[in-house]
């Protein structure tokens, strides 16, 4: 039973089901039990791409320190139950997304299972600019939840969306560039081992943690949120644009670990402050 919850990605999956629920929340939804269908399918959805994605990384994961212990590469779990598990979970998260909210929300939630497994995950090996194609991915899900909620899309929920895309470059540049020797021996060609001098990645990180700052202060201009969120995002966002732009910098492990777990806390705060501004 745990090999099957590591291959889900939980902690990934709780995420995707929390900002799918500030997408609905902001829409306007109420906790009904359209709401909590919709939840469950956007997390069997995450959980399909977590699976899919190890099945097809269960070679390159063996070669990583930093995954040889997922459940495919320690063979915990054939690879054939695995697949099947996956595919069981990709059929399952679109089919109850629509059944409880709709077309659109269904086929946002089945473009993202697509986008991560079929494009995402097998490109990784052939082109750095994957790192984009993977975070408009996971940026889908408060565009999730807003269609779930209110049947179609607006600014508003691509003001999410921007948000949550921008956030991921720096998030995963930084953990890139940390287990660049990793990736290297994988066959990965993630952007920190295609430009192993590191300026490449340097100018992403800064870039994005740049255009960052703004993305957050949109939902002010768009009615979203008030002052007091207004006066947060800019000290969180200017904080995180510091550890963003000294990580860029000098490069160094200890600056790009601080960066990557600044990013860990920084998309729940401002997530969570949207959320008691907006609703």
């Amino acid at each position: 039973m745990k090999a099957y919850l590591a291959l889900c990605k939980p902690r990934i999956a709780v995420m995707v089901a929390l900002t799918a629920g500030l997408g609905w929340a902001l829409a306007g939804g109420k906790a009904t039990p359209r709401f909590w269908a919709m939840l469950a399918g956007v997390s069997a959805a995450s959980a399909a791409c977590g699976a899919l994605n190890q099945y097809l990384e269960r070679h390159e994961d063996s070669l990583m320190r930093r995954t040889a212990s997922r459940p495919l590469p320690r063979r915990a779990i054939s690879d054939r139950a695995a697949l099947a598990f996956g595919l069981t979970l990709a059929a399952a998260g679109p089919a109850t997304v629509w059944l409880a909210c709709g077309r659109l929300a269904a086929a946002l939630t089945a473009a993202t299972i697509v986008l991560y497994v079929l494009a995402y995950t097998p490109l990784k090996k052939v082109t750095p600019q994957t790192t984009w194609i993977g975070a408009a991915a996971g940026a889908a899900p408060p565009l999730i939840g807003w269609a779930a909620a209110a049947g179609s899309l607006d600014a508003k929920a691509w003001a999410l969306f921007g948000i949550q895309f921008l956030w991921q470059i720096p998030h995963f540049l930084s953990l890139f560039w940390i287990y660049r020797d990793d990736y290297a021996r994988a066959g990965f060609r993630v952007m920190p081992v295609v430009h192993p001098d590191g300026g490449t990645t340097a100018a992403q990180i800064a870039i994005h943690s740049f255009t960052l700052l703004p993305a957050t202060l949109l939902p002010v201009l768009l009615g979203m949120a008030g002052f007091s969120y207004a006066v947060s995002a800019l000290l969180i966002g200017t904080v995180f644009l510091g550890l963003g732009l000294r990580a860029s910098w000098t490069l160094e492990r200890a600056d790009a670990r601080r960066l990557f777990l600044a990013s860990l806390a920084y998309l729940p705060l401002i997530f969570g402050m949207l959320f008691i501004g907006g609703v």
